[in-house]
């Protein structure tokens, strides 16, 4: 096993959803960042009601939003991927994303679908892998990152 990614798409919104173009964000996210095999991540797209009830029981926030991020990694193993777990697998986590919410800011951004979920999956990967947006300056190397990745990874 070398790369093990988990693409669970609620039936739902299978046919919004291109798995194929979802692996390849995914994978040109994890090269961009440095990250070599073997690692483990799940990616699950799903309703808003879902979303929110994860949002609501693991962050205390009772309200919809776009993507949520369960990192495997402490903030420190983030700094140190070199450092493999006894199984030799890196355990990212999961990246958890609301089809009709991402479907709602596509339209917002009046941009498609599928630049908004590459976008999600960039921003939510990068969570897993430490980054972080609460400090004005997390904030900004965060959105610079994501920016290069997105350019790296979508055809213009």
């Amino acid at each position: 096993m070398s790369e093990q990614i988990d693409i669970a798409v609620d039936e739902r919104f299978q046919e919004m959803v291109d798995e194929q173009q979802v692996q390849h964000t995914v994978l040109q996210v994890l090269r961009f960042e440095g990250l070599n095999p073997p690692y483990q991540l799940s990616l699950v797209l799903t309703d808003s009601e879902t979303v929110q009830a994860l949002n609501r029981d693991y962050r205390g926030l009772d309200e919809p939003t776009d993507v949520l991020a369960f990192p495997l990694l402490s903030q420190h193993e983030s700094d140190l991927l070199f450092i493999l777990p006894p199984d030799g697998v890196t355990h990212l986590g999961e990246v958890i994303i609301s089809c009709p919410q991402t479907a709602q800011q596509a339209k917002e951004q009046e941009h498609p679908f599928e630049r908004e979920l590459a976008l999600l999956i960039v921003h939510g990967i990068l969570h897993l892998l430490g980054y972080d947006h609460e400090e004005p300056g997390d904030e900004t190397r965060m959105r610079d990152r994501e920016k290069s990745i997105l350019d790296s990874c979508l055809p213009h």
